[in-house]
């Protein structure tokens, strides 16, 4: 991984509201729906549809979007590669939080079933 305290900098200025149309985009052209999209990461974050759109519209970083979020007890269930890097062995818990989303959004585009990503 690049430098680790470089690599958190750079996912901390990171608007949500960036991010976000390029997961719809992915899961979309994938088969799979923003609704789906939007309960995964409800299950991650807490996160309503009514509370990702205020988050989009007050264009928050992932600092705070992760900063304000409740995470799932069970997102340390989340394992695997993500660009390279195994999300269990991740350190800086802001990067890792951005990773398990990036996983999850994965899972979703890749026809894993819900029940599945949602490691209950």
């Amino acid at each position: 991984m690049m430098n680790p305290d470089k690599h958190r900098e750079r996912i901390a200025k990171l608007t949500f509201a960036s991010v976000y149309p390029m997961y719809v985009e992915k899961v979309e052209k994938k088969g799979r729906t923003k609704e789906e999209l939007n309960q995964v990461i409800q299950w991650l974050t807490g996160f309503d549809n009514k509370m990702l759109q205020q988050l989009i519209k007050e264009k928050v970083t992932f600092e705070t979007f992760f900063e304000r979020a409740t995470l799932n007890p069970n997102a340390g269930l989340i394992t695997g590669a993500i660009c390279g890097y195994r999300v269990e062995e991740i350190e800086d818990p802001l990067t890792q939080q951005a990773r398990y989303m990036d996983k999850l959004v994965d899972e979703l585009a890749k026809g894993r079933k819900m029940e599945k990503i949602l490691r209950g």
